[in-house]
């Protein structure tokens, strides 16, 4: 006998029993409305955290090339500091409103937003790599492939092509949040941590990872300057210690003390540090070292390193083609991914059946059956509250995209009209493409798209005409268009499980990037006057990445300049990274045990042109995490991303004071330095001479 079916309203009053409901402890709390969410405390928290979290965000973005989330930061401290004014407040016997999860998620919002522009905006990439520090010794050097950073023009850049994206995106929010129930993990982990933090026991453990965090921030501040009064020279200070012994050292192989990369380390996956270092070991260990003995055969003596027709010739277009190798399947994977799951759907749509008498009965009938917990229908009821005419978003971006049209020719001359036009009609299509791939992937390749631009307006341009320039400026186009769609979503996924309203997601993330296009240029411009007046060493050089988009801008228009058998080796290593990659997906799909120990190529490839010293700090980060992990697993798992977030932000600010010292003239008082034996024997005899004849 087939057991019965139980009634609609009973069987759903079990399956909500059977999982636990978020929304069940925020049950009794009113959803606030905007005026409650955006208020002038909210408001506050979020300029002076975007400011803050700006800076670190732009010292990595110049030095490690790197764009880990902030999300976390923010989240703790956007939680933390709105709490202290409430209790400063309380003291004066000011009311105050409740501090929510709504306004926690809008501080959190409007600081992420402000700070991504420190990496969607190109500073340590396109936007640099226009330099005449970036073009020095290369290909292209020339006025019209030349173009110096300028704090009003990339204001206005920044303004034009950052908010285009959003609007193209608006209006596919219900249909990616609610009817394809896409997961943007991302989203979806800091929503979890947000709503974690509202709950009594999650404020204390929030308590507790804040002041582990300002612990280790206000430490290795203390630190950097320290490290400060012993780099009284060329070649001085703790960077320049040989960690690993001098031959190492001479390779590159050294620990620099940059406690952002071991905060960045501990934030990745093992296997990202792990194909770092094979990639650093293979390339500057092994390679590098045998193309330097070509010298004079291969490429011309007495080359400067940064010479694109020297030995960094290798190194940046080796390891363009391995990025461009990885990031292509990357696309197209995404993308079959993405259509077989939009068909999968089509095909069986499973509608929702009758709620038979259960709250929130005005939910679409677009909903399936995974919504019928309690918290997916409250989620979504607030979520569908918010309606907005698809056709303002829409006439937004035509509005955007007319003025960027007839303004970006004129901020960069060697892009014409109808580039600027073309850029932005196929833009929309990008952007959707990479805010589905990365709900379902976590994956934002929005530099991909970005490079495919690159390597398309630069040749339709050509050198002469400035193709450098005009790929790189449509490179910053797509990409941010493209970066910018996907972080919304993201957020209002973020949005969809905090209960907070798309409205206001949309007007947080709109202010924090306004905010980000004013103050990133800002601090990009103090970074880059400090950096060209001398004040820093190879160790610490600026914008890793930038002499490599220029290579990709110069790709596909000119092989003459390059040393030989450049072309050959990017093909053999571009044949050689796809190979990997497809052998880790084909692994992956199948389940093989040996996808563990297969590198992550495009680690692999940013080792082949990073120094060193970046991948050491960073496997020193994992290695810290492996350890802490074996020692005590639950305390690693709670303290690690504070104490991760205390190392990236203390040494963002310590080097921000060491710049402000710069400015100001000072000099640090001590040199400290190691010397080989047989130099220290030299240097011991020269003295001695000179003691002597005085």
């Amino acid at each position: 006998m087939e057991p019965s079916t139980p009634p609609a309203g009973r069987g759903l009053r079990l399956e909500e029993e059977e999982r636990p409901s978020m929304e069940r402890v925020f049950e009794g709390e009113p959803v606030p409305s905007r005026s409650e969410t955006i208020t002038l405390r909210s408001v506050a928290v979020s300029i002076a955290l975007g400011c803050m979290l700006s800076i670190v965000a732009m010292k990595l973005a110049l030095t490690s090339g790197f764009a880990p989330s902030l999300a976390i930061p923010a989240g703790l401290l956007g939680s933390f500091l709105p709490r202290v004014w409430i209790r400063l407040l309380d003291s004066c016997e000011s009311s105050q409103l409740p501090f929510t999860r709504q306004e926690n998620t809008v501080i959190q919002t409007c600081v992420v937003a402000c700070t991504s522009i420190a990496f969607s905006g190109g500073f340590g990439t396109y936007l640099l790599a226009m330099s005449s520090s970036a073009a020095e010794g290369s290909i292209g050097n020339d006025d019209n492939n030349v173009e110096e950073p300028n704090v009003g023009r990339m204001v206005l850049f920044l303004l034009l092509t950052s908010f285009a994206g959003m609007f193209a995106i608006m209006p596919f929010r219900n249909s990616l949040i609610i009817h394809h129930r896409l997961t943007f993990p991302s989203g979806t982990a800091t929503a979890h941590l947000i709503n974690t933090m509202h709950t009594p026991q999650g404020a204390k453990q929030n308590s507790k990872q804040v002041a582990m965090l300002l612990k280790t921030f206000c430490g290795i501040v203390a630190w950097s300057i320290f490290q400060w009064f012993f780099a009284g020279g060329k070649n001085c200070g703790f960077r320049t210690l040989p960690t690993f012994g001098i031959m190492a050292y001479r390779l590159g192989f050294s620990f620099n003390f940059s406690m952002s990369n071991v905060g960045v380390g501990m934030f990745c996956p093992y296997k990202i540090t792990i194909s770092m270092l094979v990639g650093s070991l293979i390339s500057w260990g092994l390679i590098w070292p045998y193309i330097e003995t070509k010298a004079g055969d291969w490429y011309p003596n007495g080359l400067d390193d940064d010479n694109i027709s020297g030995i960094n010739g290798y190194r940046v277009f080796i390891g363009i083609s391995m990025i461009l190798a990885d990031g292509l399947l990357h696309m197209f994977s995404i993308l079959l991914r993405t259509l077989y799951t939009m068909s999968k759907q089509q095909d069986n749509p499973e509608p929702m059946q009758n709620a038979g008498g259960q709250p929130f009965q005005c939910l679409n009938d677009v909903l399936d059956r995974t919504t019928h917990s309690f918290d997916d229908r409250r989620r979504t009821q607030v979520f569908l509250r918010d309606r907005i005419p698809s056709m303002a978003p829409i006439m937004a971006y035509v509005f955007m995209s007319v003025i960027s049209t007839v303004v970006i020719p004129h901020l960069y001359t060697q892009l014409r009209y109808h580039h600027v036009a073309f850029a932005y009609i196929i833009a929309p299509l990008f952007a959707f493409c990479n805010a589905y791939g990365n709900g379902i992937t976590d994956l934002n390749i929005a530099t991909t798209y970005g490079k495919i631009a690159m390597l398309i307006f630069s040749s339709w341009v050509g050198l002469k005409d400035g193709g450098v320039v005009a790929g790189l400026a449509a490179c910053a186009i797509i990409a941010s268009n493209v970066s910018t769609a996907s972080d919304l979503m993201q957020d209002y996924r973020t949005g969809y499980i905090t209960l907070t309203s798309p409205h206001t997601i949309s007007i947080s993330q709109i202010a924090g990037t306004a905010l980000g296009c004013v103050i990133n240029p800002v601090i990009f411009w103090v970074y880059y006057k400090v950096f060209n007046a001398g004040a820093h060493d190879d160790s610490n050089s600026m914008g890793p990445y930038a002499k490599v988009y220029r290579g990709i801008a110069m790709l596909g228009m000119t092989e003459n300049g390059l040393p030989t058998h450049t072309m050959l080796l990017c093909k053999v290593f571009f044949a050689l990274a796809l190979s990997l990659s497809v052998l880790r997906e084909v692994a992956a799909c199948r389940g093989w045990r040996v996808r563990r120990f297969i590198p992550s190529t495009i680690a692999m490839a940013v080792a082949f042109f990073a120094p060193p010293t970046i991948t050491i700090a960073m496997v020193m980060g994992s290695a810290v995490i492996y350890l802490w992990g074996r020692s005590d697993r639950n305390d690693m798992q709670m303290m690690s991303p504070a104490v991760a977030c205390g190392l990236i932000c203390g040494d963002g600010f310590g080097s921000l004071v060491s710049l402000m010292l710069t400015l100001l003239k000072a000099t640090p008082p001590i040199c400290i330095m190691v010397l080989s034996r047989e130099v220290n024997v030299s240097l011991d005899a020269f003295l001695a001479a000179k003691a002597t004849s005085s």
